[in-house]
């Protein structure tokens, strides 16, 4: 295009449109503008007041590298953002390795007709593990658990009429012929009872002691 040929009307147009375009963002790409536009402007009437002005034709041809290494950097600095978030996705990428689907072979499909019989003994081991980790039947409890416990009253009544009838027993003869273990706790609870009524007393070591007649033992005692 010819110098002589761009209208400076039109640039003037454009710088209008541009600096309204551009009012409220950076001032210093206006200022850029301007400049340029000025600068343009200045080379025109210099070379239509001196055709041969190399000087002029000289500073056209620096303002047009001038305007072709501003695109390139703009373009350089378009294609180093865009680099940059490609460069994202690239390393996002970089540690997934994919395994492609491996062809199943023939021979290795399972192909095996069950028996009526071999199903029927599956089954069998099946019941047979479950019932291995099932509870225990109640039944499995006769004799450990008493569904009636003796009674703690009637154990310190026949304590108590032992040592009314003997005036001493030994403590480990309490337990003597006791055919439960419901009537062995009932036993140890009833002497405590008695104990705190006061209507026995204990004497001796850690291994056995003897038991007699307290200040309140009496046949009608009531726990």
């Amino acid at each position: 295009m010819e110098i002589q040929n761009i209208q400076i009307s039109l640039i003037l147009d454009q710088y209008r449109e541009y600096i309204e375009h551009r009012r409220k963002l950076d001032l210093e790409v206006a200022s850029e503008f301007v400049t340029m536009a000025a600068h343009l402007v200045y080379i025109k009437t210099r070379m239509i007041l001196s055709i041969e002005d190399e000087e002029a034709q000289s500073e056209m041809s620096d303002l047009i590298r001038s305007l072709e290494e501003r695109k390139r950097s703009e373009d350089y600095a378009k294609i180093k953002d865009i680099a940059g978030k490609l460069a994202v996705r690239g390393e996002f990428g970089r540690d997934i390795i994919t395994k492609p689907p491996e062809p199943v072979e023939r021979g290795k499909i399972y192909e095996y007709d069950q028996e009526k019989a071999d199903l029927v003994l599956a089954l069998q081991d099946v019941l047979d593990r479950a019932g291995e980790q099932a509870p225990p039947p109640l039944s499995a409890f006769d004799g450990i658990v008493m569904h009636d416990p003796y009674p703690v009253q009637g154990k310190a009544s026949e304590i108590v009429s032992r040592i009314i009838k003997h005036g001493m027993t030994r403590f480990l003869l309490l337990f003597r012929g006791n055919k439960s273990r419901s009537e062995v706790v009932a036993t140890f609870l009833a002497v405590l009872e008695l104990c705190r009524a006061r209507a026995i007393k204990l004497a001796g070591s850690e291994t056995d002691c003897t038991v007699s007649g307290g200040e309140n033992l009496s046949e009608n005692i009531t726990l």
